[in-house]
């Protein structure tokens, strides 16, 4: 959202939405593509007769939402000031307990963001949201399950009925080599200065679960305990920066976000922090989201050409060692976050008989306890084609069973294993029946 206005409400709503996914859409480390697969940054004809992104009506919540709006069965609630955020948030079920700010000018709206005005985003499972205070433009994009990213502005003004518009100009960022040549969403680290200008020469791309904590954060506000991990986090300007080489932690450690009451007013934002944890889930589930709807186009296109995904291997293989966490940077010391965020996200586990979900958190030496993604229960995995989940339970049986004992899974033990193998088996609904009667996981 721009300072001014311009004079065309379609040219704003067209660049706001390039938006969301710059700053969420903004965090990115200096890691190889080949830590995905060969090809994967090669952009993919998502606008052809085979997948038709721009034809096709997006299915996912944020759509949901405005045919309920377009009904009259949900009517929002007005906020005098946040407008329409806080009944929008309740719609679609997105916690203000996921809140992460970022102050780095890296959006449409880069004159209104600054370290005394940072952009607040939201997110759960399928949706991202973003509002940046004083602007008359909410930002939101969602995970749809075929489409992959799919974006949206809505007019935050008392007298505009609440409506999204989709616009796809945010592709322009959001379907490069960066989200995996597809529609999708990104995060990004950069180093600023006082006013949240990015130095762009000390980024890094695609921050992931595999991204080093010193690596992470420049140009975001980070709430929560890290002990001695350094991250760059709370830092701006070259004076500190070159102090964190001497003082390491310096602006780290922070309880809430009383601690910045020198930049902003914490009070205009719905909630008390920039949660290290919600920024911790935030960071894997944007990859994921993002190898989930490649997966998608790939077998798409095979099966249309071909019959069948067989030559879905190096993607496969790489989207299996990001779901069960084999590259995940591992902590050295316990991360402590908001247990309101930790509440939040695990309200909607799936537990075996033992009470175990893959939503657990561990934060000791780790993200999660039982490494493989949670997102195996979204609508996103859900919806890929039979065929493809075919193989990749395939391959699935063969790691967790320890059938497949390659170097590349040796980070998972045989606990790892069998933990996972037993809750997919009380929790996921489409597995094949042979792993029902599967025996104990082998040795690693």
């Amino acid at each position: 959202m721009p300072a001014t206005r311009h004079s065309s409400a379609c040219s704003i709503r067209r660049s706001a939405a390039t938006v969301l996914a710059v700053a969420v859409l903004a965090l990115m480390p200096c890691m190889a593509p080949a830590q995905d697969f060969q090809g994967a940054t090669h952009l993919l004809p998502f606008e052809e007769e085979n997948l038709q992104y721009g034809k096709t009506a997006s299915t996912g919540p944020i759509a949901r939402l405005q045919g309920r709006l377009d009904r009259g069965d949900t009517p929002l609630a007005w906020d005098e000031q946040r407008g329409y955020l806080p009944a929008l948030l309740k719609a679609l079920s997105v916690s203000t307990n996921s809140q992460v700010l970022v102050f780095s000018k890296t959006s449409f709206q880069r004159d209104r963001i600054s370290p005394q005005n940072p952009r607040a985003l939201f997110f759960n499972d399928e949706v991202y949201v973003g509002y940046v205070p004083g602007s008359t433009v909410l930002e939101f994009s969602e995970a749809d399950p075929r489409l992959g990213g799919v974006f949206y502005t809505l007019d935050n003004r008392k007298d505009a009925p609440p409506r999204f518009i989709r616009t796809d100009a945010c592709l322009e960022c959001h379907a490069s080599a960066k989200t995996m040549g597809v529609p999708g969403h990104l995060a990004r680290s950069f180093q600023t200065d006082e006013r949240g200008v990015t130095d762009l020469l000390t980024g890094t791309e695609i921050i992931t679960h595999r991204t080093p904590l010193t690596d992470r954060w420049g140009g975001w506000f980070v709430t929560g305990r890290h002990g001695d991990q350094v991250h760059r986090g709370n830092l701006m300007g070259a004076a500190s920066f070159e102090r964190q080489r001497t003082e390491p932690n310096f602006a780290g450690n922070q309880p809430d976000l009383g601690a910045f009451r020198n930049h902003f007013d914490a009070g205009r934002y719905l909630a008390p922090t920039s949660d290290i944890t919600a920024l911790m889930v935030l960071e894997h589930q944007l990859h994921m989201h993002n190898f989930l709807t490649r997966l998608q186009y790939e077998a798409t296109l095979q099966l249309k050409a071909y019959g069948h995904c067989n030559y879905i291997k190096s993607p496969l293989e790489a989207f299996l060692r990001y779901l069960l966490f084999t590259e995940e940077t591992p902590l050295t010391a316990a991360i402590q976050g908001t247990p309101a965020f930790e509440r939040d996200f695990a309200a909607g586990a799936l537990r075996d008989p033992a009470g175990r979900s893959l939503r657990d958190l561990d934060l000791k030496t780790r993200l999660f306890k039982y490494p493989c993604s949670y997102l195996i229960h979204s609508d996103a995995f859900a919806a890929l084609p039979p065929e493809l989940k075919t193989r990749i339970y395939a391959r699935l049986w063969d790691i967790l069973t320890g059938r497949d004992q390659s170097p590349e899974w040796s980070r998972l033990s045989t606990a790892d294993r069998q933990a996972v193998l037993d809750i997919l088996r009380a929790t996921q609904k489409d597995l094949p029946e042979s792993w029902r009667s599967a025996g104990p996981a082998r040795g690693a």
